[in-house]
């Protein structure tokens, strides 16, 4: 067996209605006055009203950063560092999507250093520790709750990442009720985003373990069992739950046998023309599977996932169930009414060129695909998902 590092949150609190419960787990950990980061929408919605309630009864002061928005750009991350640094915050709550809970975690290694966020980007570069921290997601999909990982925009529509045990919260609270008026077309992109954390984790060229792959595996059978459920009945909190603890599971996996070209793939769609993250992925997803096929790449991995998350596979070739997965998955987004072609987010041929450019800058990432990745595939993988 080879060798390998485990590392994810120290604790985990999954059941409906769990966010009331915050405000005493902040005050068990000491904090007075605590960051609270999310977005203006998550509180019109009422999402965060149990937390804050639970944060008031447990005589902890609030100070609101509800400006995050999607890909934080680093001046909006900054700029909440100086308010809570200004407010003397003492720890940090976060109830939001992906966005919000990847601001939080800089938040939290910001507010208490005076590191500059630029020696951050990259492996391992976070010198110091953060404050204490609790993320509870809105969304099944990023798995940031668990993940040392937090992305950013840059100045120059580029992301960038930085990578540090020091991003993992003290708590990842699960709770359903969050994601119960989930719009079905959100529900769907984010679950397939969670469902690549978990494939390329399982295919991940380093750093593939026995713990991130039984993660995944459960993962998928988690969120492939769902994923329809929850598009068509967003209500059902047995299919809601099961997608956020798959959502976590993956985050799990891809936090130690990190993700791959699907995802550098991706993340140039999301700066240049603003698509959600969870779509990026899934309107890539079916190509880079297909290219990752080929010669020395993920074949026989890919045959042991495609059953898992579509039944119909059980008992296919190799081949056969490579090919399912892969028309699994062209039909999926149609099936959960999202756009699955990227002239349907405003790419045009034009643009392909700065796409495989960009993905191309995405080195961090591409090392850990199976195969090989060129200039010259990612174009021809942009060209055929357009």
């Amino acid at each position: 067996m080879h060798a390998f590092q485990f590392q994810t949150t120290k604790s985990i609190l999954s059941e409906v209605g769990s966010t009331s419960k915050i405000g005493g787990i902040m005050a068990d950990m000491g904090c007075k006055k605590v960051g609270f980061v999310t977005d203006k929408i998550i509180l019109e919605l009422g999402l965060a009203k149990a937390s804050l309630d639970s944060l008031k009864e447990a005589g902890i002061e609030v100070h609101i950063i509800d400006d995050v928005v999607a890909d934080p750009p680093e001046a909006m991350i900054l700029e909440a560092v100086n308010e809570c640094k200004s407010a003397g915050v003492d720890g940090i709550v976060s109830v939001g999507g992906g966005s919000s809970m990847d601001t939080a975690k800089l938040i939290a290694v910001l507010a208490g250093s005076d590191q500059p966020i630029g020696e951050m980007y990259g492996v391992g570069l976070v010198k110091d520790g953060r404050l204490p921290m609790v993320l509870a997601p809105t969304t099944a999909g990023t798995g940031s709750e668990v993940t040392p990982i937090s992305i950013v925009t840059t100045g120059t529509n580029e992301k960038k990442g930085v990578v540090s045990h020091q991003l993992l919260p003290d708590w990842a609270i699960l709770d359903a009720e969050l994601t119960v008026g989930l719009p079905a077309h959100i529900t769907a992109a984010t679950g397939i985003d969670a469902m690549v954390h978990a494939i390329e984790a399982y295919t991940s060229k380093h750093k593939k373990n026995i713990l991130s792959d039984t993660l995944a595996r459960q993962a998928l059978e988690l969120l492939g069992g769902s994923i329809h459920t929850a598009c068509k009945d967003g209500q059902n909190r047995e299919a809601r739950s099961n997608m956020l603890l798959g959502s976590m599971l993956a985050g799990m996996a891809f936090a130690n046998a990190p993700v791959a070209a699907v995802h550098a793939l991706a993340y140039p769609l999301g700066g240049h023309f603003k698509v959600p993250h969870g779509l990026s992925n899934a309107l890539v997803l079916p190509y880079v599977l297909d290219f990752n096929m080929e010669g020395e790449g993920a074949a026989k991995q890919y045959a042991e996932l495609a059953p898992i998350i579509f039944p119909e596979l059980v008992g296919k070739s190799e081949a056969d169930a490579c090919k399912g997965m892969v028309e699994g998955f062209k039909a999926m987004g149609p099936e959960l009414g999202m756009q699955s072609k990227l002239a349907e987010v405003g790419v045009n041929h034009n643009n392909l060129p700065m796409l495989a450019e960009d993905a191309m800058k995405q080195q961090r990432l591409l090392v850990n695909n199976p195969r090989e990745m060129t200039y010259e595939a990612a174009l021809d993988i942009y060209t055929q998902a357009l």
